[in-house]
Parts: C-alpha cells; structure tokens; sequence
C-alpha cells in the first residue's frame, strides 16, 4: 500500500513540483500575500520586511556551506572514504542496502545532523553505485529520512542546547533547562527511535518493484584511489607538507581541548565545522590532498549559496509582519494543559515551513510557548521539547535541508519529495501521539 501510495505521490511530485529554488520563490508570494491579508500589512512594508531579513542569514549560510564542504572533504579523506566502501559493499541487494544506509545516516546524525546529511548522502551514493538493484532515489530519500526521524535525540539539536547554554536569551525567564528535560527525556528519545523503525518500516513498503528502479549512473569519486604524485619542486613539497599540515593539525587540537574544557560539551555549528576542518586536514595528510577535496565538494553548494537567503527574506516577512506570533497566539488560545503538547508540537511544524532555521525559529516562536506552558502550569521542558519536534517533521516536505544531498547527488527535489511525504505524514502521526501521551505518563 505504502508503495502506491508513494508512487502517487511521485507522479503528482513530477508532473507539478518545479525546482526547489522555484519553491522558495512561491513560499515567498505565499509569505507576501498572507501578510498583507492577514496583518494588514502593505506592499511596501512587506517588501521592506523581506529585505530586512533576507541577509540575515549569512553566517547560517555561510556555517552551513562549511559543514556541508568539510563534511565532505572529512568523508573523502581515504581512511574514511576506505571505510566507508568497505562498509557500502556489504549489502547484495535492495532491501539490505537500504536498512543500512538508514541507519548509517541516522548514526550519524545522532552525532551532528550536518554529519547527517553528508555522510548519509555520500554513503547512499556508495551503496547505490555497488547494489545495482537498489533506486539511487530511494536511498538519497531514505538518507535525508534516517537522519532527519533521529534528530529529535540528537546531541546536536538545537533549542535543547540553546536552553541549557548560560545567558541563552530566556535565561532570565526558565534558568537553565538541563539536557536529561529535553535531548535524554523519554518524549524525544521515544520519538527519534520509534520515529527511526517507522521509518526503516516505510521505505521498506515503499520499494520500486525491480522493473521501476532507477539505479545510480553518475560517478563516485573515489580520493583514496588517486594516485600520489611525488613533489618535485619546492612549491610541490609545500604543497604536500606533512609537516606544515600537522603544525596546523596541532594548533587546532589544542584550541579544541581548550574550548570543551572551558564550554563542556557544547557542540555549536562553529565548533563542530573548526572540529570538522581539522580532524580532516589529520586525515588527508598534506594540505593539497584537503584542498582537492574541498575544491571537489564546492558545487554541491550552489542551492545553498542561493537560496538561503530567500528562506531568509521569508523569515523577515514573518516576524516583520507578525505572522509567526498570529499563527503561535491562534494556537495557544485554543490550548489547555492538556492539549497544549500537541498544538505546540502543530504550531511549530506549520511555522517551520516558513521558517526553516531552528534556531531562529526558537527564538522567535521560544518565549511565546514558554510563556504559555507557565500561564497553563504545565513544565517548559514540553514547550522545548514540542517546538524542536515539530520543527523537525516538516523538514521532510520544506526543501531547506535537503539542498545538501540534492547537491551532493546531483537529483532534484521532484526525484525523492514523494518518499520524504510519505515519510512526514507518518513521523507526524507518531511524534503527535507521542507529543500527546508522553507527558501524562512521564510527567
């Protein structure tokens, strides 16, 4: 059933889904128009609302092409990319290489959801280039899927870290939130890990008959196969320094030791691409053997570099306009204690289709769902836990998040957007009763 239900899906997908940049530029019409109708706002404020934001998000940009390259570069160096192939060859057919490349992806966005997304991604790709039987579709999708259903117990999620970092902006508000509230509480621990099985469960229902696949025709390239030129000249030898690279490799473990002694375990998007960088300049050896990678990787960037900011501008128009406080405030009017679980986890999913940042939707949508969880009595911990779950749901049908594996595998959205629906509608009606139950039983 969930077979045909995707293949619908995937037709209609098709036939009517433009490019995901084209989808930015509807939401945008869309944002504009709900503004002017529902805030009253005029043509002239909404656009000045627009490019008030629209460069807000330069630094997210900019961190995100970072973990996007260097996720890349670090998975190229060779005894990774080795690993990686060694372990891609295990699976002979369809099903086998999809449950892994599931739970490769999921493993790794537990530990960074930019990890996530590029390992996933890549080691998809591997799988699909050995197992010629298996849609190269299907297991970009299941990738995206795997890592986006374990990242509500990620240690890399966002408002729970946000919340239990001093001087975060509510501090004055709530303290301190402690993680074992929020990353480790039953809500978000049975929500990514029953979240993950429906997930395995779905794709494997959801698999082309062996006539409908469409295997993998693109190459991978393969840097722990490139042959080593030896330097000649003094300019090569530089190039090709051991040496210069782990004077520099050294640097940056002592400033890592550093910050985790001072911070803790706080992975922050800085940290984690500095992390990144150099843990992949140790594993590439020479500084060129990291430039080559990094050199390969840049394309893949191109719908971020784009795009981003126009999700940006999006985001100006909400907040500029109200929208995102009008949407919030509708749905906490209707709230009691014991509804308000589940209409928070409802706000945020509809408001992150708009705003695709989740830390800048917790700033904005945060205060106003804590405020309502104290006026109705019920912990703060929900109001974080809810937020952060519903944010993640509907990355399935916003493009935002996907740009990286569309990048890296050179598919558009219309070629995998069927099987990531299928997936939002049942990760929705999971996390909706889990949202909804688990606080009656754990408290």
């Amino acid at each position: 059933m969930l077979r045909l239900v995707s293949q619908r899906f995937k037709v209609g997908v098709e036939n009517y889904l433009p490019n995901a940049f084209i989808f930015a530029i509807l939401l945008t019409l869309l944002t504009l128009a709900l503004g002017m109708t529902i805030t009253k706002q005029s043509l002239f404020e909404m656009t000045g609302h627009w490019y008030g934001g629209f460069w807000n998000f330069l630094a997210f940009t900019t961190q995100m092409i970072l973990i996007l390259i260097t996720g890349y570069a670090l998975v190229k160096a060779p005894p990774v990319e080795r690993l990686m192939i060694r372990v891609a060859s295990i699976p002979k057919s369809q099903k086998p290489a999809l449950i892994m490349t599931i739970l490769v992806a999921a493993a790794a966005g537990y530990l960074s959801w930019g990890l996530g997304f590029v390992l996933g991604t890549l080691f998809a790709m591997e799988v699909a280039k050995n197992v010629k039987g298996a849609d190269f579709r299907l297991l970009i999708a299941a990738a995206y899927t795997g890592t986006i259903a374990i990242l509500p117990a990620s240690i890399t999620v966002t408002a729970p870290l946000l919340v239990n970092t001093p001087g975060h902006s509510l501090e004055d508000k709530i303290g301190l939130v402690p993680l074992s509230e929020t990353i480790f509480s039953p809500t978000l621990l049975l929500t990514a890990f029953i979240g993950l099985i429906v997930v395995v469960y779905a794709y494997i229902k959801m698999m082309p008959k062996p006539d409908e696949v469409v295997p993998f025709k693109g190459k991978v390239e393969n840097f722990s196969q490139v042959e080593q030129i030896k330097p000649i000249t003094v300019a090569e030898k530089l190039d090709n320094s051991r040496i210069l690279n782990y004077i520099l490799v050294a640097l940056g473990v002592i400033w890592i030791i550093q910050y985790f002694g001072q911070n803790g375990f706080n992975l922050e998007l800085n940290i984690l691409n500095f992390f990144f960088i150099i843990l992949g300049l140790a594993l590439h050896g020479t500084p060129m053997s990291y430039i080559n990678a990094i050199t390969s990787g840049m394309p893949s960037a191109s719908g971020i570099l784009l795009q981003f900011p126009f999700y940006a501008g999006i985001m100006g128009m909400m907040v500029g306009s109200g929208l995102i406080t009008v949407i919030t405030n509708a749905i906490v009017a209707v709230s009691n204690e014991y509804t308000f679980a589940f209409l928070s986890f409802l706000s945020a999913a509809i408001v992150n289709i708009f705003v695709p940042s989740a830390g800048g939707q917790w700033q904005i949508q945060g205060p106003i769902m804590v405020e309502a969880a104290q006026q109705l009595g019920v912990p703060v911990s929900i109001a974080i836990n809810t937020v952060t779950i519903g944010d993640l749901v509907t990355n399935l049908m916003q493009p935002f998040f996907v740009l990286p594996a569309l990048g890296l595998s050179g598919l558009g959205l219309k070629d995998i957007w069927g099987y990531c629906l299928v997936s939002m509608v049942l990760l929705f009606v999971v996390s909706g009763v889990i949202v909804t139950v688990a606080p009656l039983i754990f408290g």
